[in-house]
């Protein structure tokens, strides 16, 4: 590949991850449109029934099948991907889209960390120092200037955070040296998680034909926008750009999205945010930059197989 088309080539991997960031920092205030207590679990349903019968109409199309295997991994992660979006979606019910956005980023240094006791790896002390600043950060802006406690959606987002690493986690122990179809265990995942909140809209809040049915065009419009730009076009680019460029790049460019949803919730939804809450901003992001840049530099140092992976 000659220069001019390796340097073009590049250019477009890392344009679309950058719309992926973008797109995951809007997810927040999108969902927060679309969603009342009420409805989380009518949501959920909706969006993950969506978006399973695309990926699953793309698998039917490949004429492919899924593996036991796939199909076993497929449901385990699904479960623990259901958890993330549970507890996401119900705290960005109760908390804004910029709070949302901000403290779910701490994913970036809780997975290393829960990475490293699982596999004996051991982190450089600079790392935790990184964890630490960013979860003062998640204190300042929780507070917003008052240094209140944070509150029930801040504390739901922060399981969140907690879940995701458990899940990325997982998915790099399951798959590790085996050989999957990552389209597969994707549909599988948002087959599993649009099961379980099928069901659950049985029993809890408002049925998923009521939710839908008071669906004005504006409503249809944000719910294909979650489904088709946030989740399948997201997994489409993640599956397709990280075959084509470093884990690491894929990362630093996808970490952006909390910049991303700062940005857009403060734009469009006039979250307003006090001294003290831009200051948790900033060590929020400095935080997650520092602990990557440190646990990748460490990863390289001790060469070991890459796996990269969305909320």
């Amino acid at each position: 590949m000659d220069p001019v088309t390796d340097t073009l080539s590049r250019f477009r991997v890392d344009l679309l991850l950058f719309l992926v960031a973008v797109s995951w920092g809007s997810t927040y205030l999108v969902a927060k449109e679309l969603v009342t207590p009420e409805s989380v679990v009518a949501l959920l349903a909706v969006r993950m029934l969506l978006a399973a019968g695309v990926m699953a109409a793309v698998v039917a199309a490949r004429r492919s099948r899924v593996s036991a295997a796939e199909l076993r991994v497929g449901v385990t992660v699904g479960l623990l991907l259901a958890a993330v979006f549970v507890f996401e979606t119900f705290g960005i019910a109760h908390t804004s889209a910029t709070n949302a956005g901000l403290i779910i980023s701490l994913t970036i240094v809780l997975t290393p960390m829960l990475d490293s006791a699982v596999t004996g790896r051991r982190l450089p002390g600079r790392f935790f120092v990184a964890a630490v600043t960013a979860v003062a950060g998640v204190a300042l802006l929780a507070g917003n200037g008052a240094l209140a406690a944070p509150n029930l959606g801040d504390g739901l987002i922060l399981i969140a955070a907690i879940a995701r690493a458990v899940h990325v986690t997982s998915m790099h122990r399951l798959t590790d040296g085996k050989p999957m179809d990552s389209l597969h265990l994707t549909t599988v995942q948002l087959a599993t998680c649009a099961v379980v909140f099928s069901v659950a809209s049985l029993v809890h809040g408002e049925s998923v034909p009521s939710y839908v049915g008071r669906f004005d065009g504006t409503d249809a419009m944000l719910l294909l926008y979650l489904v088709l730009v946030c989740t399948v076009f997201a997994f489409f680019v993640q599956i397709w750009a990280v075959r084509r460029t470093s884990p690491s790049r894929v990362s630093l460019l996808l970490g952006t999205e909390p910049v991303w949803a700062a940005v857009i919730g403060v734009a469009v939804a006039h979250d307003s945010i006090a001294v003290t809450g831009l200051c948790g901003i900033a060590l929020i992001l400095a935080g997650t930059a520092w602990g990557r840049a440190i646990e990748q530099k460490d990863r390289l140092s001790k060469p070991e197989r890459q796996l990269v992976t969305a909320p």
